[in-house]
């Protein structure tokens, strides 16, 4: 049975193939994801997407076996919140999680030694070697262990386009590919005031207009500021509006 301390360190001159070498613990660290909101499925409204979120809203029973499924598109597509929020959708059910991205690789254990395994691999155009060792070994491990560990991952371009190593860029290449449009204003703004709902927060239609005219309108941007605008308001007792809109991001500039 493959375990999360199966994915092993980087390649070193003069030692085996990753193949054959001893497996390396990983630790396992607590989930955080960069924002307190919990990210849903449901809050990813665009239709575009509509085959990639069809078949995310259905995993694993869309898999008639398993296979590793690759998203991409430019920022603000939305590729990395819906990664995210598979985080809860596969603890729900019971799998285990890890998390790997260019920054950081976290795991959550499954509630059973024998749960199966969801990686979330995040950033592929923006792997470094030794992040992309581990990439290259989850797929290892996902082969060794049919129906145990699961792949799904994302990046800006498609497989065939990443400047990575050729055995990683093959396999993400291997199963189910989608590319994801961005959202327009009006996906965005839905997004926008579902999650302000999810959080008992009313996001009017100013407010809403201003952050798209002058922020970054990619999903994971919008998640943290419409996150940080929640905590300001309540530490003011105040409304969501845009004078406090400002008043936040005067602060965070000072």
């Amino acid at each position: 049975m493959w375990t999360l301390e199966a994915v092993q360190a980087p390649d070193h001159a003069g030692e085996p193939p990753p193949e054959t070498r001893p497996a390396r613990p990983m630790r396992q660290l607590p989930l955080d994801l960069g924002s307190d909101a919990e990210p849903s499925l449901d809050e990813v409204v665009g239709e575009r997407n509509h085959e990639a979120l069809a078949w995310l809203r259905t995993w694993p029973a869309s898999q008639q076996a398993p296979m590793p499924a690759y998203l991409w598109g430019a920022p603000g597509s939305g590729k990395s919140h819906l990664l995210r929020a598979m985080v809860p959708r596969a603890m729900g059910m019971g799998f285990g999680v890890i998390w790997l991205n260019a920054h950081t690789c976290q795991m959550w254990d499954g509630p059973e030694p024998e749960s199966p395994i969801l990686a979330l691999i995040d950033d592929c155009d923006q792997l470094d070697a030794t992040q992309q060792h581990l990439a290259f070994n989850l797929f290892i491990q996902a082969a060794a262990s049919p129906g145990q560990l699961f792949i799904l991952a994302a990046g800006r371009l498609p497989s065939v386009d990443l400047a990575v190593r050729d055995d990683l860029r093959t396999r993400l290449g291997w199963g189910l590919t989608f590319a994801l449009s961005a959202l327009d204003d009006d996906g965005l703004r839905r997004v926008l005031q579902l999650e302000a709902s999810r959080r008992g927060l009313s996001l009017g239609d100013e407010v809403v207009s201003y952050i798209l005219a002058r922020h970054s309108r990619d999903l994971g941007s919008l998640m943290n500021l419409l996150a940080r605008l929640d905590r300001y308001a309540l530490a003011e007792h105040r409304a969501l509006t845009v004078p406090l809109l400002k008043q936040m991001l005067a602060l965070e500039t000072a």
